[in-house]
Formats: structure tokens, C-alpha cells, sequence
């Protein structure tokens, strides 16, 4: 038997194994990345239950709605999902805080929509406003924006 018929050697295994290796950890942070987006992708419908009211009370009297009372709505840490821990409304704003079984890197993390408008047209509707996102032209934007989390984390349409 000759050597190139023996198969592989201990050394070239090892290559190999250590490439692969480090093809597995370059992959490994875009999915935790994507894994923490999902997760927040997931918990904005929440907000949904929120925006009506704080859309339906500016188009009737171009006031925002002061908290979750106000708009019918049971307290923030009653409104809650598999990573929400508490949907609030503050002056017009809502704020989601990460809870329960979100991911330990937006645990107690909050994202803020925010709704803009058109000061001199109530009809036009509430655009909201996701993060650090920018308002649209023309519009302003109402509320505090309390987001805590890395914009690496967040949906593209909240950076």
C-alpha cells in the first residue's frame, strides 16, 4: 500500500475541523442578531391596541392621550406578550418594555413609538415613528423617544 492510498491524514482533519470552526463563529453573531429582530418584530403588533385610541383622540380634538387609562386600557404591565413585559402610552407615545421570555439582551430594554403628525391637518393620520427612525417630511414627531436598545438589534424601519 502506498501513502496516497492511506486517505486523509490527522493533520489535514484538523484543517479542515478549524475552518469549519471558523466559518460556524463568523455565522454565529448575525444569528443572535436576527434572533433579538425577531423578537422585537414580534412584539410591535402589541402596540397595535394602543395606536387606535391615540390615533382616534388626536383626529377629534388634537390631543394625545396622557396614559393607558385614558384610553381605555388596562395598566401597562397588564398588556403583555411573550417578550413584552408592559405596553404603556405616554403623552401620545408608547413605550414597550422587553420582558418574560425575551432574550437577555433587551430584557428590561424599551422601544418607543412615536406618533407623528401634521400640526395644521388632524385629518391627515398618525404616522408612527419606531425608535430612532426619523419623522416623516413635514410631520413632527410627539412624545419621548425612551429607546434603549442597540440600533444593531432593531428592524430596519426603527433605526
Amino acid at each position: 500500500m502506498t501513502v496516497s492510498e492511506r486517505g486523509f491524514t490527522l493533520i489535514e482533519m484538523l484543517v479542515v475541523l478549524a475552518i469549519i470552526a471558523i466559518l460556524a463563529l463568523t455565522a454565529l453573531p448575525n444569528t443572535q442578531d436576527k434572533f433579538i429582530r425577531n423578537q422585537i418584530s414580534e412584539a410591535l403588533p402589541l402596540a397595535d391596541i394602543a395606536k387606535a385610541p391615540v390615533a382616534a383622540t388626536w383626529a377629534a380634538t388634537k390631543k394625545l392621550l396622557p396614559d393607558n387609562a385614558s384610553a381605555g386600557l388596562p395598566s401597562a404591565d397588564k398588556v403583555v406578550s411573550n417578550f413584552v413585559r408592559s405596553v404603556a402610552i405616554e403623552n401620545g407615545a408608547i413605550q414597550i418594555t422587553f420582558g418574560n421570555r425575551a432574550t437577555p439582551l433587551i430584557n428590561g430594554k424599551i422601544i418607543s413609538l412615536r406618533p407623528a403628525v401634521i400640526e395644521d391637518a388632524q385629518i391627515v393620520p398618525i404616522t408612527w415613528v419606531c425608535g430612532y427612525a426619523g419623522a416623516p417630511d413635514k410631520m413632527t414627531v410627539k412624545g419621548e423617544n425612551k429607546t434603549n436598545i442597540d440600533s444593531k438589534y432593531l428592524p430596519m424601519l426603527c433605526r
